[in-house]
């Protein structure tokens, strides 16, 4: 079996990243370190730093994951800003900002990185949804985006993750590391 540690304390990414790895026989050791993530409107820049920090920290290959979420109505809002957004935000002022919109389309891209000193190899995959009003639990934003007719938090109330495991970027991650390493 072969391992990777991934750097992460989010428990969801965790999760979603161990269903899809399972398949491919990897291991997933979660590591979790104070990594200082840059803010840029580019999230390609903000992951290829989060996964040299990682690897820096933990002194071995590493992966990482890192998500984008655009409103295109609010002209790509809040982008690569949404760790610090769905803090500042409720689900309430995600609604008084689409209250006069009729595009309510979200999207979310799963950045993911691997990198062992050398070799950065960047996965990424979109999800497009809508802004709905409020239903689940977790953060501000998971409670108002509607993927496939549920709301992230809806899945986690049902003791689920954002996608069906086959859908998600981990399954190229492990298709490449299986290839690769």
């Amino acid at each position: 079996m072969k391992s990777i540690i991934f750097v992460t304390s989010n428990q969801r990414k965790l999760g979603e990243a161990r269903l899809a790895c399972d398949l491919y026989d990897i291991e997933i050791i979660s590591q979790s370190y104070d990594i200082d993530e840059i803010q840029s409107s580019d999230p390609r820049q903000v992951t290829e730093h989060k996964a040299r920090a990682a690897y820096m920290a933990a002194g071995q290959p590493i992966v990482i994951t890192d998500t984008c979420w655009s409103i295109p109505a609010l002209h790509g809002f809040p982008g690569a800003y949404m760790k610090d957004v769905a803090n500042w935000f409720n689900e309430q002022d995600f609604l008084n900002l689409m209250a006069d919109k009729d595009d309510t389309r979200i999207s979310f891209t799963e950045n993911i990185a691997y990198y062992d000193g050398e070799t950065l190899q960047f996965f990424s995959k979109e999800f497009w949804g809508h802004i709905v009003p409020p239903r689940g639990t977790g953060n501000s934003i998971e409670n108002v985006a509607e993927f496939e007719g549920k709301t992230l938090g809806e899945r986690r109330l049902e003791g689920g993750y954002s996608h069906k495991t086959e859908d998600y970027v981990w399954v190229d991650f492990a298709k490449w590391y299986t290839q690769n390493t």
